[in-house]
């Protein structure tokens, strides 16, 4: 072979591998890319439910303190008819 052909082989093999290259880079910053909007997504969903415990927590805890006023009210209810049944007997 001739120093031509030897200059021509180590291009073709210096294109090829700028090719792969740049082929490489591409696919792994699409990858890339494509991971970051789908963790914005995800990242979205769980902010919305977080939002969705805070709201049913402060009903549960608004529930809970109705609740809680009709239990003494209901308990006030029953010392006072106990104290009327003592009086009886």
């Amino acid at each position: 072979m001739s120093d031509h052909d030897w200059t021509e082989v180590v291009g073709a093999i210096g294109i090829f591998a700028l090719l792969i290259s740049v082929f490489t880079v591409t696919v792994v910053q699409v990858a890339k890319t494509r991971r970051a909007r789908l963790a914005g997504v995800h990242e979205e969903r769980y902010r919305q439910l977080a939002e969705t415990a805070v709201r049913l927590q402060d009903s549960n805890d608004r529930l809970l303190a109705a609740l809680d006023g009709r239990l003494g009210s209901m308990e006030d209810r029953m010392t006072a008819l106990e104290r009327v049944l003592r009086d009886v007997d």
